[in-house]
């Protein structure tokens, strides 16, 4: 989410995972209209929908991700929102927000690791902030190679705009899960998002 500035930003995220099980990656759910269907949200529908012609299947871990993708792609819409009217990708966003989070400079590829992002892509989207005078970067006394990259003036005060409109967005699209319940889901998903953090990194390794 945005508050912590992590997320995908390479591929973009969509609502479904485009395999056919909670949609086409388009931003729908289901395969028609993208409505709920009867008894259930628009993932219950599929999830019914798939047990009718292959019973045989365990859908149990489609009703979690296809709810965290659908979920997901439905706040992105709204959250983008002001990023747009700034001129911003969500990607580019993120790099500004990595910066601002931790308050010193980085180097981009300190960037790649805080933004979930190849080093090509962000030396793009540093080029483009560079241009827009958000992001400033110098190079390493000790080696030319290395750059470091800090927000300028305008690249924190974009992000200091923008940032409480957003928070604002999630706590009204959460006021009506009460506080005990809001720390349970973000308990559930922070050992989740935890596990598959572990994985990728032993991947990578």
């Amino acid at each position: 989410m945005t508050a912590t500035g992590g997320g995908a930003n390479d591929g973009g995220a969509g609502a479904g995972s485009g395999d056919g099980r909670t949609g086409p990656g388009d931003g729908r759910t289901g395969p028609g209209d993208g409505r709920t269907g009867p008894g259930g949200d628009t993932v219950a529908a599929v999830v019914r929908q798939w047990r009718a012609v292959r019973p045989d299947l365990d859908t149990g871990p489609m009703e979690i991700i296809g709810r965290i993708n659908r979920c997901a792609a439905l706040l992105q819409q709204a959250e983008d929102a002001p990023l747009r009217r700034a001129g911003l990708s969500r990607a580019e966003f993120d790099l500004l927000g990595a910066l601002r989070r931790t308050g010193h400079e980085l180097t981009p590829g300190d960037l790649a690791r805080e933004t979930f992002s190849s080093g090509a892509a962000v030396t793009k989207r540093l080029k483009q902030l560079t241009e827009r005078g958000l992001v400033e970067r110098r190079g390493d006394t000790r080696d030319r190679r290395v750059a470091h990259v800090r927000l300028t003036d305008a690249g924190r005060d974009l992000v200091d705009g923008i940032l409480p409109e957003q928070l604002a967005y999630e706590s009204a699209v959460l006021s009506g899960v009460d506080a005990p319940r809001q720390g349970e889901l973000a308990a559930l998903l922070g050992g989740l998002l935890g596990q598959l953090e572990g994985r990728l990194d032993a991947l990578r390794a």
